[in-house]
């Protein structure tokens, strides 16, 4: 794709997000250092302010080690309901004012500015809406403005904390080549340290390296990385939207009334629509559930929730909805669960209130999933069977479908809305 010469890209991030939050609701964590994350030490760490970052703590490090490095930090175990309410308000700051934007996750954001600097001055606009996010939400906000989304990100990074960066047309790649290989965007420690196994540390280095050669080393991503060495990205802003969801549903050849059955049912979709949030590493904001009954009335009920990917909270929830929805006088002929509001994100979010043996049984059950098949496994609290909700089949043969992602009355599919 040939993008038009006009093309300007802006990255927002929400600084040490969580963190910063937190400081919001307790002035006293200003200027300490501060780690947010699962309160065990085999949990990982969410996110830690500069502070910590000093002291070498960064996110995705083990709890452990982090008390290790900086023992006299404030370490938080997080509320995931407050992380949610401060990201949506900011999404809809921005959705209010923005062209086009793109939510890449709950505390990043892409807005497509092409051919607003003829009329506005897009570095101008920018700090306008940086400084209105400040103003509204009370949280840091750093930018990079640049033809590009690698481009945008990278010059964010260096704009932090809470700043501005702006890459001008023309100096891209005097912008890139002095930095490490590693502030290229998909480039995680084991690709740079092969990198630098070869000499290659720079991304002026890099850029110096054949793409056939990249591309024999790393295969399909080798290319993108050559691109992106040469300070290409040719990745659109994707309009961001509520309405995509993951669902399923299931209708049902015989009508029934059987309320263990339903509830295992739904139990069993929403423990399938985790698994595929973490496996494309996403997280929802929103449950619902819709119930048909015989007579073809429709009713479904939803729940706004905090940014998860929790199966156990899911579950939860949609057991809240079924117990607040059913009317158990009518036979049910369909029942189906959708989540959305969905934006990039890893269940390490969840941590915050998951037990560690909780953590480590949901990574187990999705290494099996991944490695055999999502119906390979279901919970077993979620397999209440009766002999009326599985249509005369035994408590056996019933388990044996639902592990193949089947009921008595046939499959259930996972779709994805756009």
């Amino acid at each position: 794709m040939k993008w038009s010469d006009d093309r300007l890209v802006l990255h927002l991030d929400l600084d040490t997000f969580f963190v910063s939050v937190e400081r919001l609701r307790d002035r006293r964590l200003e200027g300490r250092p501060v780690i947010v994350g699962g309160m065990g030490d085999r949990a990982v760490v969410s996110s830690c302010s500069y502070e910590a970052r000093a002291m070498g703590v960064r996110s995705a490090m083990s709890i452990r080690a982090a008390r290790q490095l900086c023992p006299h930090a404030v370490f938080l175990s997080g509320d995931m309901d407050a992380y949610s309410r401060y990201s949506k308000l900011v999404t809809e700051i921005v959705a209010s004012r923005a062209p086009l934007f793109e939510k890449a996750s709950v505390d990043e954001f892409y807005l497509d500015l092409s051919g607003m600097d003829r009329y506005f001055g897009c570095m101008r606009w920018s700090t306008e809406l940086r400084d209105y996010l400040l103003k509204e939400s009370g949280l840091p906000v750093s930018f990079g403005l640049s033809v590009n989304k690698m481009l945008s990100k990278v010059a964010t990074a260096d704009a932090k904390p809470n700043g501005r960066c702006f890459v001008e047309r023309g100096t891209e790649q005097s912008f890139l080549d002095p930095k490490p290989v590693s502030r290229i965007p998909m480039v995680g420690e084991k690709t740079a340290q092969q990198l630098r196994n070869m000499g290659v540390s720079r991304i002026l280095m890099l850029r110096q390296v054949p793409l056939r050669m990249l591309e024999g080393l790393f295969g399909k991503p080798g290319i993108t990385l050559w691109k992106r060495a040469h300070a290409l990205d040719d990745s659109p802003v994707e309009p961001y939207s509520e309405a995509k969801s993951l669902g399923t549903e299931q209708t049902f050849e015989s009508d029934t009334t059987d309320v263990r059955w339903l509830r295992d049912l739904i139990l069993a979709m929403t423990e399938k629509l985790a698994f595929e949030l973490r496996s494309s590493a996403k997280l929802c904001s929103c449950i619902t559930l819709r119930l048909r009954y015989a007579n073809f009335d429709t009713v479904s009920r939803q729940a706004s929730i905090p940014y998860t990917s929790s199966t156990r909270k899911l579950r939860e929830k949609v057991l809240e909805l079924f117990e607040r929805l059913y009317d158990r006088r009518l036979l049910v002929r369909l029942a189906g669960v959708r989540l959305s509001g969905l934006v990039s994100g890893y269940c390490q979010l969840d941590l915050f209130e998951n037990t560690q043996e909780e953590s480590s049984l949901n990574h187990a059950i999705d290494a099996v999933k991944k490695k055999y098949g999502n119906g390979k496994l279901i919970q077993a609290n979620g397999l209440n069977l009766s002999r009326q909700g599985t249509a005369g089949l035994s408590e056996q043969d019933a388990r044996a479908l639902l592990r193949k992602g089947m009921t008595p009355f046939g499959p259930f599919e996972i779709r994805q809305d756009e």
